[in-house]
């Protein structure tokens, strides 16, 4: 059987590869007095809040379950918008938002939409890597741009201009970021959408961790700054929805009937009953839930972070949003022996049954010398994983 050259180019997704050996690892010694504690996936340890599982409850009950428009539930589009104003105070128009089957469907919408063969989108590097491989899937390339430390390993407006060419397509941002839970800063992203919109290309923002924004000089979203920006966010991480698979993109309104018609053909609509589900996220109730969780994932960062730090896994950004640590890792391969951040998170797995991910995923530059580890789980279960870890590395 031939394999299209496109799929050929797409890598695995080596975060599931790790959280498959450690799954099968789990097994083994779930029994235990040391079970394996999953730093690897960014999911949050919250589920939906009562609200929201009533409402999907209902909805079944009440046999709201057959096709929505392709763009989503008008009255869900109408919630999203009137969020943005209360919790940002910014003016996003309903027609402007397209529900979609998860950020991961946005993401390809907006890149089959704007992205031809060959052009070129501009990322920084670390970043998540199935940003990249959406860029791929429509016969796209990524440019991945080396970051650094002292920029919160965000692009910046002087590197998008050094890279940028004739075969340059836009920029793809994510603020909070995954691997490394910073944001970039408002004035630089200002100044990088303006060189963007100089050159005709297109600015797009993954902002499904805005939500868990924990510094209010970065938790705003990029929509403030122009109409034109594509914002990309999901119900799966603030408001604790993973599997239902529902998210939404913000794009300019002459874009909407491209997604409209993309979205028509690929996907029909959302999950109609995780839509009818999401309604409830907007109740004052669930948003104050969501305020309170968000409160506790800081309280976490507030203790991990340091905890790392002291173990010689040094976390050389403080994290402002999402819920991750990217960790430098030299220190802790040496102690143990290993060469780099692959054999360590196996180490780390089979000695101390704490799943981290390699930073193999998340680019080409230096990754090999950084671990992500998610703060997702409970408060008990970092205090546990600390312990282990010291273990190992003290």
């Amino acid at each position: 059987m031939r394999i299209s050259q496109r799929a050929q180019q797409i890598e695995p997704f080596y975060v599931m590869e790790v959280g498959k050996a450690a799954s099968a690892l789990a097994a083994l010694v779930a029994h235990t007095d040391a079970p394996m504690i999953f730093l690897n996936i960014g999911e949050p340890d919250f589920t939906a809040p009562p609200l929201v599982h009533e409402a999907a409850a209902r909805a079944i009950r009440d046999g709201l379950t057959q096709y929505t428009p392709a763009t989503g539930l008008p009255e869900l589009r109408e919630r999203i918008s009137a969020w943005y104003q209360s919790h940002f105070g910014v003016t996003v128009p309903a027609s402007r938002i397209v529900v979609t089957a998860g950020a991961s469907a946005a993401l390809q919408l907006a890149c089959l939409a704007l992205v031809e063969a060959g052009d070129e989108v501009l990322m920084s590097d670390p970043s998540y890597p199935c940003n990249r491989h959406f860029v791929t899937a429509a016969d796209g390339t990524p440019v991945l741009i080396p970051t650094t430390a002292a920029e919160r390993f965000q692009l910046s407006a002087d590197k998008v201009q050094a890279a940028w060419n004739p075969r340059t397509r836009g920029v793809l941002m994510a603020s909070p970021s995954n691997p490394t839970g910073t944001s970039l800063a408002p004035d630089e992203l200002r100044r990088i959408h303006e060189l963007v919109s100089q050159r005709g290309g297109i600015t797009l923002v993954d902002e499904i961790y805005l939500g868990l924004s924990h510094d209010d000089a970065y938790g705003q979203t990029a929509l403030g700054l122009d109409e034109e920006i594509i914002s990309i966010n999901s119900f799966s991480k603030y408001f604790n929805m993973t599997g239902w698979r529902l998210g939404w993109m913000v794009v300019p309104q002459a874009l909407v009937p491209v997604i409209e018609r993309l979205a028509q053909n690929l996907f029909i609509c959302p999950s109609t009953i995780a839509q009818y589900a999401a309604l409830a996220c907007f109740e004052a109730e669930s948003l104050a839930e969501y305020e309170r969780r968000r409160a506790e994932f800081k309280a976490r960062r507030d203790y991990f972070i340091p905890a790392l730090n002291a173990l010689g896994l040094t976390v050389p950004v403080m994290p402002d949003g999402a819920f991750y640590a990217w960790a430098d890792c030299t220190a802790a391969c040496q102690k143990l022996g290993v060469s780099g951040s692959w054999d360590l998170a196996f180490a780390l797995m089979h000695r101390a049954h704490v799943a981290v991910t390699p930073g193999r995923d998340f680019g080409q530059f230096d990754t090999g010398h950084f671990i992500r580890l998610s703060t997702a789980n409970s408060m008990a279960q970092l205090h546990s994983a600390i312990d282990r870890l010291k273990v190992l590395l003290t």
